[in-house]
């Protein structure tokens, strides 16, 4: 090939190295510009999604905060109290409670940690022990009033009260949303 040949291929490269990297420059600011956008809107998406997960969570812990005090040995001695029955249909009927209650609030464990949960289930499971426990040591027909008594002397007992434990767990959770 002459010089004179390759002139309009020099020209077109002239035009076309500078216009290429023009174009270039452009690909890259629309595309940091779009990106910056994305972020910005995803940032939005998660601020709105703060606004309704939070006060869902907080109702969740709240209701699982309800259920710990409510199944706490003295708090459901003092809600359940018929002189009338005897001590096995009373056991019958405080674990019967614990697990309504308990059995009510299930889907709350959505919006809680693992481990909360987890001493959440103990909890209850500790209290239906107790009761059972209680139940299981008195004889007979014994009245109703003899298992409270019983279930609040071995709770007394125990080292450490695990809806209590529960609770606090629970709150320091809470606590740590904010």
């Amino acid at each position: 090939m002459t010089i004179h040949s390759m002139e309009p291929l020099i020209e077109l490269i002239k035009v076309l190295g500078p216009a290429a990297l023009v174009l270039y420059l452009a690909y890259l600011l629309v595309r940091s510009f779009l990106n910056k956008q994305l972020d910005e809107i995803r940032l939005q998406v998660a601020q709105k999604s703060q606004e309704v997960v939070i006060p869902v969570r907080l109702q969740a812990y709240e209701r699982i905060c309800l259920l710990l005090e409510r199944i706490s040995p003295t708090n459901l001695l003092s809600r359940i109290n018929n002189p009338e029955l005897n001590a096995i249909e009373y056991q019958h009927i405080l674990i019967n409670e614990i697990r309504e209650e308990f059995n009510h609030n299930l889907s709350q464990q959505v919006y809680m940690s693992a481990e909360a949960w987890n001493q959440v289930q103990s909890a209850v499971e500790d209290v239906i022990s107790l009761i059972n426990e209680a139940g299981g040591s008195l004889e007979g027909e014994e009245k109703g009033l003899a298992l409270a008594k019983k279930v609040i002397d071995l709770s007394m007992a125990r080292p450490a009260d695990s809806t209590r434990q529960a609770l606090d767990f629970v709150k320091g959770e809470i606590q740590g949303i904010f």
